[in-house]
């Protein structure tokens, strides 16, 4: 068998997706192994849109913290209804947490103007967010207007946290 035939002869295993070029050997170097040129398959348009996609979330995940929240909440709290209505009800006093806190810090630290509004603000914001998980949990996170005020919530807390962020760290550090 000659030594063309002996090389065609042989299979090579190769990964799927991948062109192989093989260059032979060239005479007088009989020891010498053959060239083998690699060339990778172009990726598709849809994992080049996905890869920057996934670059993009990953260079903003700090801003998107309260999406991601959200994002996470909805099907916990479809979770928790359909194993547990009864969840809801446990959940409910939960929502209380937040007012009973801005007591507190009032007596403790008492504060008006700008603080005071952020306070009571932030109080706001997370009594709805829990009052919102509570119902979601009992009723379903898709049950009347338990939607809209999901998105809403998203919205405004997502928004407050970017002022918060880009507000608070003058000296911010480039992600």
């Amino acid at each position: 068998m000659s030594s063309r035939t002996r090389s065609r002869v042989r299979a090579q295993k190769v990964a799927a997706g991948v062109t192989t070029v093989r260059i032979p050997r060239q005479r007088g170097q009989r020891g010498s192994q053959p060239f083998v040129v690699v060339v990778p398959e172009r990726p598709s348009l849809t994992r080049e849109v996905l890869s920057a996609a996934g670059r993009l979330l990953w260079r903003f995940r700090r801003p998107l913290i309260p999406t991601a929240l959200a994002l996470l909440a909805l099907p916990v709290t479809g979770v928790l209804h359909m194993i547990a209505w009864w969840s809801g009800l446990l959940l409910a006093p939960v929502a209380i947490v937040p007012a009973v806190w801005l007591c507190l810090t009032q007596r403790r630290r008492p504060a008006s103007g700008a603080v005071l509004a952020w306070r009571i603000s932030l109080t706001t914001l997370a009594t709805l967010s829990l009052a919102w998980a509570a119902l979601a949990s009992g009723f379903g996170p898709l049950a009347g207007p338990l939607e809209l005020g999901w998105l809403l919530l998203l919205l405004t807390t997502q928004t407050v946290w970017l002022i918060v962020r880009r507000s608070s760290n003058p000296l911010k550090e480039k992600v």
